[in-house]
């Protein structure tokens, strides 16, 4: 296959055969990623303060 082909390949697979989302969809799944991605930074930040802290006293028993 040519270039040529290759993409008029895949402007009509982007063009007639791909659905796109609507504009509420791409809305839901936008606040769906943010609300994600605050929990995971709280966990991970949790987690840190939890290690940090557990460090902190154990240095302090060695020193």
């Amino acid at each position: 296959m040519d270039i040529k082909g290759y993409f008029r390949e895949s402007y009509t697979e982007l063009a007639h055969k791909v659905t796109w989302p609507t504009w509420s969809e791409l809305q839901n799944s936008a606040v769906l990623v943010m609300v994600a991605s605050l929990i995971i930074a709280l966990i991970v930040a949790g987690i840190d303060f939890v290690f940090s802290r557990a460090m902190q006293f154990i240095y302090s028993l060695l020193y």
